[in-house]
């Protein structure tokens, strides 16, 4: 019988409980900067002994910190760095070839997609992509589909990608996912747009590599946590047009306040999609507060869990990175 994880959950509890599953793991995170999410949840793991941590970031300077502060803590876990922005699939090509020449690495049990950006003004990545689908969709989808032999190489090999209850205000625009070149740009919408793609991102790779390699995949929101994900934003004004929004949608976010987690508790649920050995049954599921998400109780909407959509999204990601992924 599985523990009663919760909202209410923290970090160490789970590594504690989840000790045997992660030591000995190679783990590759993005985005993980100290005093982020990734941040907390590769410096929580590293109690338990992994065998090697893979950290990945956009800045060399953040980093040699959170490899620094690791390695202070934990000198017997071994730490390597991967300089990457996922903004730009030139740089995703040449950190995948990095990875993939690693031959003292020839298995990377669990793969997290942490870093992302939110909310951010209109800018067109260097490939020519509205930057939130680009940076949280695409170079993850990218990234991990070139690195894909080493996943699979692994004997139960996991890929989390964290999403958000931010997909609730947006489908996936297959036709104009570039908000007709800023016309119609909305921030959050946008955001939408790439938490959805997040969700079904998981469930195509449960559904194309699950039965021939054993691979789980999930998508996870984490909880609302006050990080630098939301430097860039004036809260007052950004958080009540978000409510705005979210009232002209119908969802009831608009007239609840948000239950603003701590980093220990926001990690939790990380280590929850990457560790729980009791999620096999779920594969392909979205996450949230240590729990698989129950559509009729948490905010889950359709257009984020359809097959057909994720299939929808895995050909045109293939066609907007250049690359076909035949699983």
């Amino acid at each position: 019988m599985p523990a009663p994880y919760n909202t209410n959950t923290v970090a160490d509890e789970l590594v504690a409980d989840y000790a045997p599953q992660i030591k000995d793991k190679v783990v590759l995170t993005t985005g993980i900067s100290s005093g982020t999410l990734g941040g907390f949840f590769v410096q929580s793991i590293a109690k338990a002994e992994p065998a090697l941590l893979i950290l990945a970031a956009r800045s060399a300077e953040k980093l040699a910190q959170t490899a620094a502060e690791i390695t202070t803590a934990h000198p017997a876990v071994q730490v390597r760095t991967l300089q990457v922005d996922l903004g730009s699939l030139q740089s995703v090509r040449a950190a995948a070839a990095q990875v993939n020449s690693w031959q003292d690495v020839p298995v990377i049990d669990v793969l997290v997609n942490n870093a992302g950006i939110m909310a951010v003004d209109f800018k067109l990545s260097p490939d020519g992509f509205e930057s939130q689908l680009a940076t949280n969709h695409l170079g993850p989808f990218l990234f991990t589909n070139l690195i894909m032999e080493k996943i699979v190489a692994a004997k139960e090999p996991r890929v989390v990608v964290v999403s958000s209850f931010g997909h609730r205000l947006n489908p996936i625009r297959f036709d104009d996912y570039n908000f007709d070149d800023g016309k119609t740009y909305n921030s959050w919408y946008a955001y939408g747009q790439s938490k959805t793609a997040n969700m079904l991102f998981a469930i195509s790779l449960a559904q194309k590599l699950a039965m021939k390699h054993n691979l789980q995949a999930f998508s996870v929101h984490p909880g609302v946590i006050w990080t630098n994900l939301a430097n860039h934003l004036d809260l007052s004004v950004a958080f009540d047009g978000l409510g705005a929004l979210d009232k002209s949608l119908g969802n009831r976010e608009g007239w609840q306040e948000f239950d603003v987690k701590p980093l220990e508790r926001g990690a939790a649920t990380h280590i929850y999609a990457a560790f729980d050995p009791c999620l096999k049954a779920n594969n392909g599921a979205y996450l949230l507060d240590c729990h698989v998400a129950d559509p009729l109780v948490d905010t889950v909407k359709p257009w984020a869990t359809s097959s057909f959509e994720a299939e929808r999204l895995w050909r045109l990601s293939e066609k907007l990175v250049g690359q076909e992924f035949s699983y």
